[in-house]
């Protein structure tokens, strides 16, 4: 969403899905950048295509989402081995 008012422009905001998902998911996104190959590999070609920083670190929240709610749904546990075996 954009908050616009006539030559006014703010930043754009995420306003859909739970803000407390997104509030979990915004700090470990950056770390996971930095720690992560397969969130880096997420994060950098994003940043490539022009997109905000923000819009990258949004895409790779989502990526950890699905991540972790594949782990949930297999009931499995992370294992770094597996880290690339599933594409998700």
């Amino acid at each position: 969403m954009k908050r616009q008012s006539g030559r006014w422009r703010g930043k754009a905001f995420i306003q859909s899905g739970r803000k407390s998902l997104r509030n979990a998911l915004y700090m470990p996104a950056p770390v996971a950048i930095r720690v992560n190959p397969d969130m880096t590999a997420r994060y950098v070609p994003t940043r490539a295509n022009g997109k905000a920083a923000r819009a990258a670190i949004t895409a790779t929240m989502r990526k950890l989402f699905k991540r972790a709610s594949a782990l949930i749904t297999d009931n499995r546990k992370w294992a770094a081995k597996n880290a690339g075996s599933r594409r998700l």
